[in-house]
């Protein structure tokens, strides 16, 4: 009888180990633990990995600058670093290597998962990056990624709010820095709700309060919500 008992006791044991490891949100298996010690931007960090500093670069993904030597900063630049500070700086991470471990400049392209939630992820979800830098081999997650991607164009969330900002070769900042026609038509009217038609042709209206407001460019300019509305416009998310 004891005999018998023992098996029993051992998976018992096993399922205890791995509830306690799920609930307490233990890096996923085959990852590399690091802490993030600094966000650089919404795509770079600086981690302590095996007791010596790396720099990750994120794999196929690209947020909008806030530090590049010869750019501006640009639109959702500080929005994807302020999103990566809030979840990673101090937090213990799993580093998930693809298949090329570095990039030119020496900093480790990764995946990074914080708990059972891949950040790269995060950052397409929240409309704060793009698909990019798409080269073999690293490619294990492109078409999720992709998907992700096709999700918050048609949410307009984020970069995708903003009509033809995001192009092929990057962010183009003066999409967004240039007064249209439109504006300066109204600059000394009551007429101030900006109507904006995105990459994905969804109708979108921004007020003044609004957190994408200054950033917008108008194509067409409303003095009431109910006006936009009635012109097909609805209003965004934030």
């Amino acid at each position: 009888m004891t005999h018998k008992l023992v098996p029993y006791l051992f998976i018992l044991l096993f399922l205890s180990a791995c509830s306690f490891s799920t609930s307490n949100n233990e890096i996923p298996e085959n990852t590399i633990p690091a802490t993030v010690d600094r966000v650089v931007d919404g795509d770079t960090l600086k981690v302590t990995l095996e007791e010596r500093e790396e720099t990750i670069r994120l794999l196929l993904v690209d947020t909008p600058e806030t530090k590049h030597p010869s750019k501006p900063v640009q639109p959702f630049g500080p929005e994807a670093s302020d999103f990566a500070k809030d979840r990673l700086e101090g937090e213990k991470v799993g580093i998930e290597i693809d298949v090329s471990e570095r990039d030119k400049y020496g900093r480790l392209l990764a995946y990074v998962w914080i708990g059972d939630q891949m950040f790269n992820e995060m950052l397409l979800e929240e409309g704060l990056a793009r698909v990019a830098y798409i080269y073999q081999p690293n490619v294990k997650y492109v078409d999720q990624f992709q998907e992700i991607q096709r999700q918050a164009q048609e949410e307009g969330k984020g970069i995708w709010s903003i009509e033809d900002y995001v192009q092929e070769e990057g962010f183009d900042e003066e999409a967004e820095t240039n007064d249209s026609p439109i504006e300066e038509k109204f600059a000394s009217e009551e007429c101030q709700i900006k109507g904006n038609i995105n990459s994905k042709g969804e109708k979108i209206y921004h007020v003044a309060e609004g957190s994408y407001y200054e950033m917008t460019k108008a194509e067409e300019m409303f003095c009431t919500k109910n006006e936009a509305e009635e012109a097909g416009f609805r209003p965004s998310s934030r």
